[in-house]
């Protein structure tokens, strides 16, 4: 690891303090708010990369299914949409961990920040001795209909993909 040299000695330097890490309620609350933007940044990559994944699939599965070739096209739109539903599903439960992860995450700097903000009565005032926050936006889990689409988005296509696969399966039985 690369130092600075700087004109002090080393007396001078002391280690930090961990009870100092935040020196103010202003602090503490950007960390909590850094936390959170960066895990939401990261869930909405997990997310956006999982919905491409999935608007793949599902036109390779409409165009396996549009296939009208006589020879060989009974088979193929047998068998390979219902594989590509069980690849859905497979993926749909992989996303989910990772998804679910996130989302934890963010919950839990949310609460954190949500406790600051009700036990510290200097954060929840501004100058102008209105609330800075209002109850119902400093809730914890307050943040859930934020988050709803991306929790939710696995076990849609999850189920779409059964119902896809047995209708595959169904159209050819």
């Amino acid at each position: 690891m690369k130092r600075i040299l700087t004109g002090g000695t080393s007396k001078d330097v002391h280690p930090e303090d961990p009870s100092k890490i935040f020196v103010t309620v202003r602090d503490r609350l950007d960390f909590y708010r850094n936390e959170i933007q960066c895990e939401t940044t990261i869930l909405s990559d997990r997310s956006n990369a999982y919905l491409g994944a999935q608007s793949f699939l599902v036109v390779v599965y409409a165009s396996t299914m549009a296939n009208l070739n006589s020879e060989w096209g009974k088979f193929f739109t047998l068998v390979l949409p219902v594989l590509l539903a069980l690849f859905g599903v497979i993926l749909s439960a992989q996303a989910w961990p990772g998804i679910k992860a996130s989302y934890d995450a963010i919950d839990h700097w949310y609460a954190k920040q949500t406790f600051m903000l009700s036990g510290e009565p200097i954060a929840n005032v501004d100058k102008d001795g209105a609330p800075l926050f209002h109850r119902r936006e400093t809730m914890q889990n307050g943040n859930n209909k934020a988050l709803a689409f991306s929790m939710r988005a696995p076990w849609i296509f999850g189920s779409l993909w059964v119902l896809l696969g047995c209708f595959s399966a169904y159209v050819h039985f």
